[in-house]
């Protein structure tokens, strides 16, 4: 079994589809799930010239326990510029879990940290 393979079985159903695992490691009693946004524009904008530019602060999210200790997703969202505008756009998360296999719950707390 690949290594991606074995990590899907403890992320949210669908994170890997918008999201990287950079690193996992372990801290004390704690297990940390890195995850990066892939820079595949957000489906709203897909007629519209965008510019990666970098990420919004991370935001850590407590997930299921693994092996009786804590685990925390850290996660790192994406935010891109309309180059005639210079508006600073992000994924809208509700959209994307209407129309993907992402879990609502995992969609809904992506959506919350936008604020």
């Amino acid at each position: 079994m690949k290594e991606q393979e074995l990590i899907k079985l403890f992320l949210p159903e669908g994170v890997l589809d918008y999201f990287t695992v950079t690193e996992v490691k372990k801290e004390f009693e704690n297990y940390f799930i890195l995850l990066e946004e892939k820079n595949i524009p957000p489906e709203q904008y897909k007629d519209t010239k965008l510019v990666a530019h970098g990420f919004h602060n991370t935001a850590t999210v407590q997930d299921f326990p693994l092996r009786g200790k804590p685990c925390f997703l850290l996660v790192k969202r994406r935010r891109w510029i309309i180059e005639k505008t210079g508006k600073v756009v992000s994924r809208d998360w509700s959209l994307v879990a209407h129309g993907t296999r992402i879990t609502k719950e995992f969609a809904i707390f992506l959506k919350g940290i936008n604020r």
